[in-house]
């Protein structure tokens, strides 16, 4: 898959490659509301062009214009923004955010060319970068592991740290999947029937024919994984929920009208399966955007698994959902929800 940070390396590469002086920038550390987290990417070429982002753009603005007028840093080292409320605003980072980078030279490519095959691979990989020593080493990873500096190393986790599976290879299960590759999930499509099979054609993303029940047991959901049943179908359905709603999976969601949830809901009933396992299910299932299309319906859906990844109160679910909406979003500093 192509995740943004994937593709801001792979662009680093070229560049390089080109003949270009070209820097990374990685946001290390924030304080306050600062715009990107910890771990967000930029490549800055030596003529000011960049790809990705650290920052709402005032930051960018400043590294442009530092490179420009001649500042070409030759060792990783850190930058700090926002360290006064004048530089806070100056820089556009709300509520009187800080924000630390680390900025460092690419000397070689070869460490990306391997980077970037792995997770082409659908390897999970961190990228370790030294500080003291200026050295990159690449070691696997695993899902649940995420960015952290301890004031001399540097690591980063590339490639799919998230797990989608999707039930049902139609028009509104493409669009998913296209949605679902850039937000860091490797994306794995399952329909046995033949007719749907022939038609699959998402890059970056895998396909099987396995009975959804057995492919749920062979690949082992994690907490690190959804789960979105859209076949219409429940013999398919009702197969995958049956296995996925007893995993650690944070997102389980069906394909279904209200009424068609409910019938499916006391159908689960008959099987070995508790009322809090059952309530689980997000069903109907994404969020009430009021969506006809597939593309808006997939919106709907992907928005509400990136808000349940998140932790985010579901303010927008639909009537008859089994996880209800709360009475009243609850009011935060700066206006954003939690």
């Amino acid at each position: 898959m192509d995740s943004l940070d994937l593709q801001v390396l792979a662009q680093a590469r070229d560049w390089f490659n080109g003949g270009h002086k070209v820097w990374l920038v990685t946001v290390i550390e924030t304080w306050g509301s600062a715009p990107r987290p910890p771990g967000a990417l930029l490549c800055l070429r030596g003529d000011g062009q960049v790809v990705g982002s650290v920052s709402g753009g005032c930051v960018e603005d400043d590294l442009i214009d530092r490179v420009r007028h001649g500042e070409r840093v030759g060792e990783a080292s850190l930058i700090a923004y926002g360290v006064s409320k004048e530089e806070a605003a100056r820089f556009g980072l709300p509520c009187g955010g800080n924000l630390r980078l680390v900025q460092e030279p690419l000397k070689s490519t070869d460490w990306i060319d391997e980077l970037l095959e792995r997770t082409a691979r659908h390897e999970l990989v961190s990228r370790t970068l030294d500080l003291q020593t200026q050295g990159v080493t690449l070691q696997p990873s695993s899902r649940g592991e995420a960015f952290s500096f301890d004031g001399r190393l540097v690591r980063s986790v590339f490639g799919p740290k998230w797990r989608l599976l999707i039930i049902g290879a139609g028009q509104l299960s493409r669009v998913v999947a296209q949605m679902a590759l850039p937000l860091d999930f490797e994306v794995l499509c399952c329909d046995p029937r033949e007719e749907y099979h022939l038609t699959w054609d998402v890059p970056g993303t895998e396909f099987s024919r396995e009975m959804p029940d057995d492919l749920v047991q062979r690949i082992r959901l994690d907490p690190h994984s959804a789960v979105v049943a859209v076949t219409h179908d429940p013999k398919l359905d009702d197969l995958v929920l049956l296995e996925a709603l007893k995993s650690p999976a944070f997102y389980i969601g069906a394909l279904g009208s209200r009424g068609n949830t409910a019938k499916r809901m006391e159908r689960l009933k008959l099987f070995d399966l508790s009322d809090g396992e059952i309530a689980r299910l997000h069903g109907p299932i994404g969020l009430d955007l009021g969506g006809r299309t597939p593309a808006e319906i997939a919106v709907s859906i992907v928005a509400e698994i990136i808000a349940v990844r998140n932790g985010v109160t579901l303010v927008q679910k639909k009537a008859g959902s089994a996880v209800p909406r709360p009475s009243a979003p609850a009011a935060t500093a700066c206006g954003i929800a939690p």
